[in-house]
């Protein structure tokens, strides 16, 4: 039987184009994701993938495509009007990228209530380029995101410029923090904005090597171990033996944007919470 979840494993791995990217994205890891893609080939009775070139789609695979995005989007647009129906009150599915500071992922949730609305939010964390899929397949509403990045007919808000300093192993001298590796997350989980940043590093100067991590706690951990340095606009992520400094350079501000689908079927509320995360964002950006 053809599922919801074949079809989630389907799109998640031709948008990824790994299946160790689509397993995180899933929530499973790579074998059950693997067995899924097979009884989904098995079902259909034609190969989606050729894994002789790595993980690109069969003519079968492309023509599929835009039918299972359709599909997907049908159902989370079914389960989100019935729910709000069940609850008598609607249900904002609200993502953010793991980037977005502590502080603000609790302004940004409380804003809806603080303005009045009656509208219910879930959250989920995610990688900006998750984040925006799951918009375009209607999984989710609206996001907090990195900027820049490829919307596709998504409708965004302003940016948000938020101050960054640099974590680096205290006492270390300048020039000596400057010959660390600068920890990053993976390069698929924001593209655009990974390239702006490492090409900004670069362009002033600064001898650009990287190192890979899951996220900033785990950067955190480099820091502190005298590995890396980390730049972050997150204020609580701190540490002993780790010194906060000023930002050498004044272009790697944290840049965030809300991203929704302005074809959604409540379009119209979904774009007034979408002001409301936006007015939050800026404002705390400024401040």
């Amino acid at each position: 039987m053809l599922t919801e979840r074949h079809l989630e494993i389907f799109v998640a791995l031709a948008e990824e184009e790994h299946f160790g990217a689509a397993a995180q994205r899933v929530g499973i890891t790579q074998p059950p994701l693997s067995q899924g893609l097979r009884r989904l080939e098995a079902l259909l009775g034609v190969r989606l993938f050729d894994r002789d070139r790595g993980v690109a789609l069969t003519e079968e695979g492309a023509l599929l495509l835009p039918h299972a995005r359709t599909a997907l989007a049908a159902m989370a647009h079914l389960r989100s009007a019935t729910a709000r129906e069940q609850a008598g009150s609607p249900r904002i599915r609200l993502g953010l990228a793991p980037e977005v500071p502590t502080s603000l992922v609790a302004d940004l949730g409380a804003a809806p209530v603080r303005a009045g609305g009656k509208a219910r939010i879930s959250v989920v964390t995610a990688s900006t380029t998750a984040l925006l899929a799951q918009i375009s397949s209607g999984r989710l509403d609206l996001a907090v995101t990195l900027h820049p990045a490829v919307l596709d007919g998504l409708a965004a808000g302003r940016i948000g410029l938020f101050r960054t300093w640099m974590l680096c192993p205290a006492g270390l001298s300048a020039p000596a923090a400057g010959r660390l590796p600068v920890a990053v997350r993976p390069r698929q989980d924001a593209p655009a904005a990974h390239d702006l940043f490492v090409d900004t590093l670069a362009g002033r100067g600064r001898r650009v090597e990287t190192v890979v991590v899951p996220d900033e706690r785990a950067g955190l951990a480099l820091v502190a171990a005298g590995q890396a340095v980390l730049f972050t606009a997150d204020r609580t992520l701190a540490a002993a033996g780790v010194e906060p400094r000023e930002a050498p350079d004044p272009a790697l501000p944290l840049r965030l944007r809300v991203v929704w689908d302005a074809r959604g079927p409540a379009a119209e509320e979904v774009a007034e919470i979408a002001h409301l995360l936006t007015q939050t964002l800026v404002r705390e950006a400024a401040a």
